[in-house]
């Protein structure tokens, strides 16, 4: 007998605020958290605008010491898990430590941690570059990290499927859960790519937006989008069996009812222009939580700002909701955090149970221009108080991986 799995405990930190009130506050006032790069000098870089961390010491959450050998994505990650931890009540000293897993990953890893080693091998040569060289850069680091600091000795794994990394962490947490191998897990990824060289990366593939205008860089589904904006931060979820949350007293912010995970097989960077692999997605997760299209209230859609996904994640939504994609609201909340690669589907999960526990759906903010060919019901410019019975959440990632969550009121 399958085991139904509830969300019991949420952390971020991000653009927009740096734990989960402040994240969640920020979402429904549509704030930007898109500014000028900060973090490095752009001034050789045509890309001028990121989502940065806001006021972020790490030194206020972790020992000094132990922060150093951490790469900024790492940090991230610890501290939202341990948001997430505390939000849960979990106390691991009174259960069996084997049946709790850490499913954590990241799109790229420890970018800024090579750069900054391969600048002091070019300066100095080998021989000062860091011995935590490697460990602070290899992106199962973050998994592994947050199993140490909490003792955790069932299966810690750290998926990488581009953007749709953390969704996949989460999917693959709850059929863990709900198969019966593990009956807790800290869920979710990070990311800190905002450095020269991740976005000359990303630069050179045309794939950021060039606007300088803070407010016209990351417009999702509007006719002028040109790219993406590099975010960073991270997201966690703790995910539970239902039977140990009720038996420890842990609230309950929602149930995931729904994963669906494909591969369009097609290109490295471009969707499938027809969108079959995203619909096949979010088919399968409707399958798994066994409801109806006119059921879902609200989308979380990837939504990156590009050209080719906003067109192609439309013709997706409408193949997979048939004749009830109307009945959906539909908002990209990477116009206000930017895009989070890795972590992205981890705070836009929490977005989508939020939605559910406040009965309010956000906004796709600086949206003026509309497009024929993104004729959703798209929520614009200001979010919308609404009854929420089951949303969704999806991430398409560069290789063709494709994944969607489905989240359920819990009453």
């Amino acid at each position: 007998m399958k085991r139904r799995v509830v969300i019991t405990g949420l952390g971020a930190i991000t653009p927009i605020g740096n734990n989960i009130d402040s994240f969640w506050e920020g979402i429904k006032l549509g704030k930007n958290g898109i500014d000028e790069i900060s973090l490095f000098n752009a001034e050789n870089l045509k890309v001028k605008m990121a989502a940065e961390v806001k006021d972020f010491d790490p030194s206020n959450f972790i020992d000094k010491k132990e922060a150093k050998r951490m790469d900024r994505y790492t940090q991230f990650a610890v501290i939202a898990a341990e948001e997430s931890i505390k939000d849960s009540n979990l106390d691991f000293n009174t259960l069996n430590r084997e049946r709790i897993g850490v499913m954590f990953g990241s799109g790229i890893g420890g970018l800024c941690t090579i750069e900054s080693q391969i600048r002091t091998l070019v300066a100095k040569g080998p021989n000062r570059v860091s011995p935590l060289t490697i460990p602070m850069a290899i992106s199962n680091i973050a998994s592994g990290t947050i199993a140490i600091k909490h003792g955790i000795l069932g299966s810690t794994l750290s998926l990488t499927s581009a953007c749709a990394t953390s969704t996949h962490c989460i999917g693959e947490a709850y059929r863990s859960i709900k198969d019966g191998y593990l009956d807790i897990v800290v869920a979710g990824g990070a990311e800190a790519s905002i450095c020269e060289f991740g976005i000359a990366g990303f630069q050179s593939l045309t794939a950021l937006s060039r606007s300088e205008d803070r407010n016209r860089a990351s417009i999702p589904f509007d006719k002028e989008r040109n790219g993406f904006v590099m975010g960073e931060g991270a997201g966690s979820l703790i995910l539970e069996d239902l039977d140990s949350a009720l038996k420890r007293g842990a609230k309950i912010y929602a149930e995931v009812v729904g994963y669906g995970s494909t591969c369009d097989a097609y290109h490295i960077t471009s969707p499938c222009l027809d969108g079959d692999g995203a619909y096949r997605a979010m088919r399968d997760a409707l399958i798994d939580a066994d409801i109806s299209t006119d059921k879902i209230s609200y989308i979380n859609a990837h939504g990156t700002s590009t050209e080719i996904n906003d067109k192609v994640e439309t013709l997706a939504i409408k193949k997979a909701l048939g004749d009830n994609y109307m009945n959906a609201y539909v908002s990209s909340t990477k116009s206000m955090t930017g895009h989070l690669l890795g972590a992205a589907g981890a705070i836009e999960a929490i977005v989508s149970i939020k939605a559910l526990q406040d009965n309010f759906v956000p906004a796709t903010i600086n949206y003026v221009n509309e497009d024929e060919d993104c004729d959703l019901n798209l929520v614009v410019n200001e979010g919308k108080e609404s009854n929420v019975e089951y949303t969704m959440s999806n991430s398409l990632g560069f290789g063709g991986h494709n994944g969607t969550l489905i989240f359920k009121k819990w009453r």
